[in-house]
């Protein structure tokens, strides 16, 4: 007796090759609840909490009304921190700034953390050929060097165009536990789907960055090798004191999305930011990341990140115009931390054009943060 089913709504790819909850008019509501809908996931709580006492600010209160950005229809949530206080929380009525938010690729800050860390302990070099470290990867990566993998300056076929609906970071979707395959045929694994990817995987030479989330999935396959993931996650959850729960999404062999999985409150995400400007000094446990290896992401040349964004460049995996470090995410997010002043400012929002993304918006995003974060 076959027993009555259904696709499951969530995760069924329609003929715009968007799941469910990636659909324009559902996006909203995805991005708010993407951990309870992503195919399975990690949920780590700390162990102690960070303290974040509300010492408003009336300056920055003045310098978001005049940003725009709180009165923007995507917004969702800003909280302003530094040390242990909170300066400034906004959230958009159907929101809260303790209510748990997709962060997009804002997740591939782990990856600098945690390669940081395999690279100042000596485990890996940035010197290093993706295909000594991963004998079994395809022409994308075989060739290229770690710091350029770090870097988004590696040429190859994978396309991350978010407006093309066919583009190779949409197939990635179901090795990241965001989408089903059609026609129930097993789910391709992250190895797998990295190791299919073609091209000659050389240093690119156009002096931009050129923007793969596959480059974090071989990052993540790279550190794998090394450290038990999910337990990383953990010591950097305890490292940031989070108040409520992070959760990432797992690939089929279970590997954490860290390439865009990755779902924290925008209070929490603060905490993370707050962690960077640490230099990984924990708040409770072992600390993280290498504070030397920061220190060079701010002074390395990496790649310049586009034509729009001045002299913000890709470092390390991460964003830095040089004083701030930071990340962008899919959907419209933002975390930047002040490396002088210690500021943080954690942006959330989810813009429901068709392709989720706008240019021009970002640009707005990073200017208005940088004036409520680098201001002295």
């Amino acid at each position: 007796m076959t027993l009555p089913s259904h696709p499951n709504p969530a995760l069924t790819v329609g003929d715009d090759n968007k799941q469910g909850w990636n659909q324009p008019h559902q996006r909203r509501a995805g991005f708010h609840n993407a951990h309870l809908l992503f195919r399975r996931t990690l949920m780590v709580r700390a162990r102690r909490v960070l303290e974040l006492n509300p010492l408003p600010d009336a300056d920055i209160a003045r310098q978001v009304a005049s940003s725009g950005l709180t009165a923007h229809p995507a917004f969702s949530a800003l909280v302003v921190a530094q040390g242990a206080s909170s300066l400034f929380e906004a959230a958009a009525p159907d929101f809260a700034t303790n209510r748990v938010h997709s962060l997009q690729s804002i997740s591939k800050m782990h990856i600098h953390l945690i390669i940081g860390e395999l690279i100042a302990d000596g485990h890996i070099h940035a010197d290093d050929r993706v295909g000594d470290l991963l004998p079994w990867i395809g022409s994308a990566y075989a060739t290229a060097r770690v710091q350029d993998v770090l870097d988004m300056n590696i040429d190859n076929d994978f396309s991350e165009d978010y407006s093309d609906p066919q583009a190779d970071c949409f197939r990635e979707e179901e090795a990241l536990g965001w989408r089903l395959p059609k026609d129930d045929r097993p789910e391709q694994t992250l190895s797998d789907f990295v190791a299919s990817l073609t091209g000659s995987g050389t240093m690119q030479t156009t002096g931009y960055a050129r923007y793969k989330s596959a480059n974090t999935d071989v990052l993540t396959l790279i550190a794998a090798g090394f450290v038990d993931l999910q337990s990383k996650i953990e010591t950097i959850a305890d490292a940031a004191g989070y108040e409520g729960a992070f959760h990432i999404s797992l690939s089929p062999e279970h590997l954490p999305a860290f390439s865009g999985g990755g779902c924290l409150s925008a209070r929490d995400l603060a905490r993370f930011g707050l962690l960077l400007a640490r230099k990984g000094r924990a708040v409770f446990g072992a600390s993280v990341g290498s504070a030397d290896f920061l220190g060079t992401t701010m002074t390395h040349a990496g790649v310049l990140l586009g034509p729009k964004r001045g002299i913000i460049r890709y470092s390390n995996h991460i964003m830095t115009n040089g004083r701030w470090i930071g990340h962008a995410g899919y959907g419209g997010q933002f975390l930047m931390v002040d490396t002088r002043s210690g500021r943080v400012a954690a942006f959330l929002s989810v813009l429901e054009n068709e392709s989720g993304y706008d240019d021009d918006y970002m640009s707005t995003v990073i200017d208005g943060l940088e004036a409520i974060c680098c201001c002295g």
